[in-house]
């Protein structure tokens, strides 16, 4: 295995100049960096990461607590899967690799293990309740970002998309196509998303003079099967609606199959959106017009943040980030007949 006194020898410089080209590269000029990267990757040289972590006083290691609900397949919703890789691209990018951390009914269990693991920082995805252990380890000093949730402390911040404006935006196409009785059915009340789904999804109907039927409004869990449920109370109603708008598309596709399993069709008698952009929406037959989240932008955010705080550690948490969402129109939507 190639040593860094075989590396520095063959690139005619010093073992000093080849650590500083991995640790500290911005001291070495760029032809340098090169040379030494370009022979590294030749003879099949790798910087010893308990070397580098005493150079630089980092472990090159990010910490990620991902608690979607225990009784929840949260881990497997394709939504939080192509975050993840776009956070992994984001993190690698940068020299940074991810430890999945256990999750903990300890006060004090994360902060524990981010310590003991001695992580540069934390990212977390979680269901929405006030986990005191996510309390406790966000307002210590480890720097950490949320996904998809707000969070506050000294060295905390978090990303999120514009989820009121994405409402909007389904409802106001809806209205578009034709579509007056519009029916919603939610993300959980007590997760951000959903509460600022409902939101927007409200002040659309506000702002184009329709009424908020309460009937109208069925929560769901974001999973398919909360969907199906919640279509079926929706074709109950005596005054069924023409159109529904799912706060996500697993819920989007759980309405599809109950419609089409009442004899009915999407979209000729029931208009259908989503939201999130997953990738089964473009396969669907018809495809599922949605409301699409900056999936990569969400990892390119959250690793731009927390990496920001692991360098400057005295510096103000930098502002959270608002993704804007964008509409993808497909065959779930059309005039109305």
């Amino acid at each position: 295995m190639a040593t860094i006194r075989d590396l520095a020898r063959q690139c005619g410089v010093s073992v000093a100049t080849v650590s500083r080209v991995f640790n500290n590269p911005e001291v070495v000029t760029q032809e340098t960096r090169d040379n030494v990267l370009r022979v590294a990757a030749r003879i099949g040289y790798l910087p010893n990461e308990s070397a580098r972590t005493l150079a630089t006083k980092k472990s090159y290691m990010v910490g990620l607590i991902w608690d979607t609900d225990h009784r929840r397949p949260g881990w497997r919703h394709p939504f939080f899967q192509e975050i993840l890789i776009g956070l992994k691209t984001a993190l690698s990018a940068r020299g940074y690799h991810l430890l999945m951390l256990a999750t903990s009914d300890e006060e004090d269990g994360h902060l524990r293990a981010a310590r003991r693991h001695n992580l540069d920082g934390v990212v977390f995805i979680d269901n929405g309740t006030r986990d005191p252990a996510l309390i406790r380890l966000a307002e210590s000093d480890v720097p950490c970002i949320s996904l998809d949730r707000p969070a506050a402390g000294p060295q905390t911040t978090y990303v999120i998309s514009d989820n009121a404006g994405g409402a909007r935006l389904a409802v106001n196409h809806l209205h578009e196509q034709g579509r007056r009785a519009i029916a919603t059915i939610t993300g959980p009340g007590r997760t951000r998303p959903g509460a600022e789904r409902l939101t927007g999804y409200r002040d659309a109907l506000a702002a184009l003079g329709l009424p908020a039927r309460e009937e109208y409004v069925v929560e769901g869990d974001f999973y398919l099967a909360g969907g199906h449920s919640a279509m079926r109370r929706l074709l109950a109603l005596d005054e069924r609606p023409d159109a529904v708008f799912a706060a996500g598309d697993e819920m989007a596709i759980g309405a599809i199959r109950a419609i089409t399993e009442a004899g009915l069709k999407v979209p000729e008698d029931i208009a259908v959106v989503g939201f999130d952009d997953i990738e089964p929406a473009a396969l669907l037959q018809p495809g599922l017009t949605t409301v699409a989240q900056d999936k990569a932008g969400f990892g390119v955010a959250a690793a731009t943040a927390l990496i920001s705080m692991i360098d400057a550690p005295a510096a103000v948490s930098p502002a959270p980030s608002v993704l804007p969402t964008t509409l993808v129109v497909r065959g779930t939507t059309a005039p109305r007949p």
